[in-house]
């Protein structure tokens, strides 16, 4: 069943019980049998008389896999070895409308400086790291809603408060793909985000590293992407071929 699972899968039109067979190493007979008993539980589907293709059933058994996926199980172990390489913080952070809520982190237990990334914590999109990733996926005119509805409030000497400043900003990210937060929300500390995309290419979550200012290191941006890569294969992203 197996082989013939592997062989349909290579396949985008309907297959013949011939070239299967050949394919599977199966006699005909056997090949027939076994797909009528799949067609029956809708694991392929008979198309022309004597041809199958994939059925429905698995569409339906792959979406019940795609709920039971917990990006938060499945970034937890890469989020921990990422710590241990750098020695910080490393948070995971989604969006709720207008702010980014902080759902898992890895302590560094070094620092004083916590209080925007406990889990559960709140901060407004434009003055975060992973905020500015969800930013740049929205496009100019949600930008610019953005900017009317929220008023970019200041947290910070460095908080970004224009609508020009954010654009210039964003424009940098998408430079990059990876975002910065130059203590923009808490003074002393700084972060580093990189994207988590899901298996249809949504970014669904932010992975970032926070430090204070003196032991920041922008060098980590590309163990953080690799890291933030590596989540969203965990959790089904395929990478466009280029």
């Amino acid at each position: 069943m197996m082989k013939l699972f592997d062989v349909l899968s290579y396949y985008h039109d309907p297959v013949s019980l011939k070239q299967l067979a050949l394919e599977t190493g199966l006699h005909p007979s056997t090949a027939h049998r076994i797909l009528g008993a799949m067609a029956v539980s809708g694991f392929v589907e008979r198309a022309d008389p004597g041809t199958y293709r994939l059925g429905i059933r698995l569409l339906e058994l792959g979406n019940l896999v795609k709920s039971r996926i917990n990006i938060r199980d499945s970034a937890l172990p890469l989020m921990q070895q990422l710590h241990q390489k750098i020695g910080e913080s490393v948070n995971l952070g989604v969006r709720q409308g207008d702010e980014i809520v902080y759902v898992e982190r890895t302590s560094s237990g070094r620092s004083s400086v916590r209080v925007v990334h406990l889990v559960g914590a709140r901060a407004p999109l434009h003055v975060t790291a992973v905020g500015k990733l969800y930013l740049v996926e929205d496009g100019a005119q949600k930008i610019k809603e953005y900017v009317k509805r929220t008023g970019l409030p200041s947290f910070t000497p460095t908080s970004i408060t224009t609508l020009a400043a954010l654009e210039k900003e964003l424009d940098r990210v998408r430079r990059h793909g990876v975002a910065f937060d130059n203590e923009e929300i808490e003074q002393g500390l700084r972060c580093i985000a990189a994207p988590v995309r899901d298996d249809t290419g949504e970014l669904v979550a932010g992975l970032s590293v926070s430090a204070p200012a003196e032991r920041h290191n922008p060098d980590w941006a590309a163990i953080v992407r690799a890291t933030a890569d590596a989540i969203s294969t965990a959790i089904g992203y395929v990478k466009p071929s280029k």
